[in-house]
């Protein structure tokens, strides 16, 4: 049977004090299982512990304690076999600049021990959109191309697992598009795809499983729908024949609100809240439904209420 894409049990990191900083407990015990052939969010606040993760995983930060396995090689024990099986997208942009996209993925497959004739150096660039730049300078790219080449770069010695860490961040639409139709494929020639993102809409879009760590510590680990699940709260949007300025009295006992262009929105539980009776209310408050509908609760709110709701509290 495979081992999981990555396997984490126990594991704690905790940054020394300095002369300007007390010590930081980054991660409190993290226990974390990401199966094969998923694409898994990983999301969090920032400073919540991804990166430290993330770098731990990539061997550039050291553990307190712990275990950490990549494919079943634990980083430690099985440190080559360990990023071979790995390729991370960093979030900063950071290459030379003086080799052309081609000499960067050559000299990325010659780090990892890939044999010339394994090479797939210009299948890669075609993919990512990077044929034209081949031999241009990396200096003379866009930011957007310099983080297509940060993939390529990533998937040179043909990993079974790729972190993105950010990887749309400051790119513009059509870019992000091609990136994530690039993605999908990958994904559906196995490899197991780990993404961590602030849009989050992007994660709901893509992810099957997601977990999101808060404060160094994993607060949620499960699939996409059952997290949205979490909340029962949906809306009621109704938009009356004559735009509201105010709630009206008859509907002040609900949780309700007027919008800035006259609609009502009602919160209410699913299951526990009966919509008719909302509505035959707002009848008889004297007012005609021009039109309605009802929203559910996005990946957005399951995580603000599991991060910034604590924090508040």
């Amino acid at each position: 049977m495979n081992a999981p894409a990555i396997e984490i049990k126990n594991l704690k990191k905790t940054y020394k004090a300095t002369r300007k900083a007390p010590a930081k407990e980054a991660l409190k015990g993290v226990d974390l299982t990401i199966p094969r052939g998923s694409i898994f969010g990983l999301l969090g606040p920032n400073g919540a512990g991804k990166s430290t993760m993330i770098n731990i995983l990539a061997g550039l930060v050291n553990k307190t304690s712990g275990t950490a396995e990549i494919c079943g090689y634990d980083i430690e024990t099985a440190t080559r076999q360990a990023r071979a099986s790995i390729g991370i997208v960093p979030q900063e942009i950071t290459m030379d600049v003086f080799f052309t996209p081609y000499q960067a993925l050559e000299i990325q497959a010659g780090y990892y021990g890939v044999p010339k004739s394994e090479r797939r150096s210009e299948e890669i660039l075609e993919a990512l959109g990077l044929s034209d730049k081949r031999d241009a300078y990396v200096r003379q790219l866009s930011g957007g191309m310099k983080r297509r080449l940060l993939i390529a770069k990533a998937l040179v010695h043909n990993p079974p697992v790729l972190i993105l860490d950010e990887p749309t961040a400051g790119v513009d639409i059509e870019l992000r598009r091609q990136l994530w139709v690039y993605v999908q494929e990958l994904h559906k020639r196995g490899t197991t795809v780990i993404l961590t993102t602030h849009y989050l809409e992007e994660a709901e879009a893509l992810c099957d499983q997601i977990a999101i760590i808060h404060q160094g510590e994993i607060v949620a680990n499960e699939s996409k729908s059952s997290l949205l699940s979490r909340l029962d709260k949906r809306k009621l949007v109704i938009t009356p024949t004559e735009p509201l300025s105010a709630v009206p009295k008859g509907l002040s006992h609900l949780d309700a609100e007027v919008m800035e262009d006259g609609d009502l929105v009602i919160s209410y539980r699913a299951g526990t809240d009966s919509i008719s009776g909302m509505l035959n209310e707002f009848k008889d408050a004297g007012l005609s439904i021009g039109d309605l509908r009802t929203e559910e609760p996005d990946l957005e709110d399951v995580f603000m209420s599991l991060t910034y709701s604590s924090e508040a509290a």
